[in-house]
């Protein structure tokens, strides 16, 4: 592989523009004093091939044409009125502070994003109200307070080993987290159960929406 290209976006206000970061060759940076208004970027690279670091988006639309893996850099940005389409996994939005010690930990943010028409497994997010959030319907459904909710949620029986892997293991999370969401697809297959299975105990909780 040859070397990569750069492409930086940093000391910046752009409005109204379609940012189309698709190069498979380039390294893209989201950037410093970066602001991003009411623009759509669409994605098309792996989490590697793309930094951001404490760049404000507000009201932008992410269009993600190649799933986006365990990429935490989210929690460096600040995001406003944003939407979201396409796959993440892995991902982490807002403000996770205890993350690192540098300054960009410090900044992360989401208020009233939209990732209704997402399809989002293991993804997080901290910090904020997720009241302000619209989280994408079933097959998806979301834990709330999933730290604090811990001790309700093994209060019953998961199928597979649901339980076992994940619901035993909430209180580990960080506890800046305050919502988690799964693709009942496919998490069902990885625990060994079905989607009807999780609904049937989904449905019992009011700290799960789906």
């Amino acid at each position: 592989m040859g070397w990569l290209k750069n492409v930086i976006y940093k000391n910046q206000e752009i409005e109204n523009e379609r940012l189309e970061l698709t190069d498979k060759n380039s390294l893209y940076y989201l950037s410093t004093h970066l602001t991003l208004r009411n623009c759509t970027v669409v994605l098309k690279v792996p989490a590697s091939r793309l930094i951001i670091n404490q760049a404000r988006f507000i009201d932008c639309t992410f269009e993600v044409k190649q799933e986006l893996k365990n990429h935490q850099d989210w929690i460096t940005a600040s995001l406003k009125g944003c939407r979201f389409k396409g796959r993440l996994s892995g991902c982490d939005f807002g403000h996770w502070p205890e993350y690192g010690t540098e300054p960009e930990y410090q900044l992360g943010s989401i208020e009233d994003c939209d990732f209704s028409e997402a399809r989002l497994d293991l993804c997080r997010f901290h910090g904020d109200d997720p009241r302000t959030l619209r989280f994408p319907h079933w097959p998806h459904f979301t834990i709330l307070d999933p730290v604090r909710r811990s001790a309700e949620l093994r209060s019953r029986t998961w199928p597979g080993i649901f339980g076992a892997v994940i619901i035993e293991k909430l209180h580990e999370h960080p506890r800046s987290t305050m919502a988690l969401t799964f693709y009942a697809p496919s998490i069902a297959k990885r625990m060994e159960t079905t989607p009807e299975a999780l609904r049937s105990v989904i449905e019992q909780f009011d700290c799960i929406v789906y």
